[in-house]
């Protein structure tokens, strides 16, 4: 397994996801599934204080990290891996009393998803989303930037970093990272870093792959210049690539668990017609490369003119399996040409 480093961290080029621990993947298949991870050679996890979500839950909250816990006492090997989780913002996850994440309470939130993985350390902390607001998850479309002064987002930047610099210098966490960011916010935390002393961005956890391209221009840059990288969550478009939805939403799939809790079922405004049509064509195109189009979609990110890693996430040991078997796909030009006629028919699908 390649690495890629993360400020003074080295990860693997492939990120284990782990939102599903505890809910949609029963607590003895999620540990399974660690051990699956590590002995294929992906030593980084990604979790969150909020998960298991799809929803999250109050009566769920921290299970997750508690189940990574009980693998890490269990198991051992604490220097094996890097681990990462997240603060959740405001109102989400149950946390705080819908408060998120502020100066005053950051700390603890990194001394509670301690308490709950069973490690002394966290590689890679990072704040869920933006206080300020994100356009995250489909609200690309209606997205409003003024709902927060410039003024007041930099206030709270740099009072999170004052508190995360003493959190750092503690030894609780190694490296600040952020998710669900803007280029404009991602600049903002690295100079508020230069003003404040505290931790630098090293990785911005955004939604990436083929069906999802909104990082390829400004944040593309970003990163680029900035040595901060792309952790890419849902580069199957939350199973859209895996083709297993081309004839409807099929029981035990994430979507139809949707449904039985009560949503809608559509992959957090994923299962579009237009969404639907580019998974089936991505597919088409795949198959006539020669690949299977779950390989060539994670080696396609993997694969990016900037510093990325593709997080990449099963509720059962066979989808996890399937995903192990492509980590040695590599994509030639004709392939990366065919992708790239591919976005321009299917741009922005969902």
């Amino acid at each position: 397994m390649d690495t890629r480093k993360l400020g003074g961290l080295a990860v693997s080029d492939i990120c284990l996801g782990t939102m599903t621990f505890g809910k949609d993947t029963p607590k003895d298949e999620a540990l399974a599934q660690m051990d699956r991870a590590i002995g294929a050679g992906i030593t980084f996890w990604d979790t969150a204080e909020m998960y298991p979500v799809n929803p999250a839950a109050a009566e769920t909250y921290g299970r997750t990290e508690e189940i990574i816990g009980e693998w890490l006492a269990s198991r051992g090997g604490r220097d094996r891996l890097q681990i990462a989780t997240k603060a959740s913002g405001p109102n989400g996850g149950h946390t705080r009393g819908g408060k998120g994440f502020e100066p005053g309470n950051i700390a603890q939130a990194v001394d509670d998803s301690l308490r709950r993985l069973r490690t002394d350390h966290i590689d890679l902390y990072q704040l869920h989303w933006p206080k300020r607001g994100s356009y995250a998850f489909r609200q690309n479309w209606t997205y409003d930037p003024s709902r927060a002064s410039k003024a007041r987002a930099q206030d709270h930047m740099e009072g999170i970093l004052d508190a995360l610099r003493d959190v750092v210098a503690a030894g609780k966490v190694r490296e600040f990272g952020l998710s669900n960011e803007t280029a404009w916010g991602t600049m903002s935390w690295l100079a508020a870093a230069e003003r404040t002393g505290g931790p630098r961005v090293v990785s911005v956890q955004n939604e990436y792959g083929p069906l999802h391209r909104l990082y390829d221009t400004d944040m593309a840059e970003v990163g680029h210049k900035e040595n901060v990288t792309l952790l890419a969550y849902s580069p199957l478009a939350a199973g859209l690539l895996t083709g297993k939805y081309a004839g409807g939403i099929p029981e035990g799939s994430r979507a139809g668990n949707e449904r039985l809790r009560g949503g809608e079922g559509d992959l957090h405004g994923r299962v579009t017609p237009r969404g639907l049509a580019a998974a089936q064509a991505w597919g088409q195109m795949a198959r006539g490369l020669g690949l299977d189009p779950v390989h060539a979609a994670i080696a396609f990110v993997r694969q990016r003119p900037f510093p990325s890693i593709p997080i990449v996430g099963a509720t059962r040991m066979t989808q996890l399996d399937h995903l192990l078997a492509g980590l040695d796909v590599r994509l030639n030009a004709e392939a990366m040409k065919a992708i790239d006629a591919f976005h321009r028919a299917h741009p922005l699908p969902f």
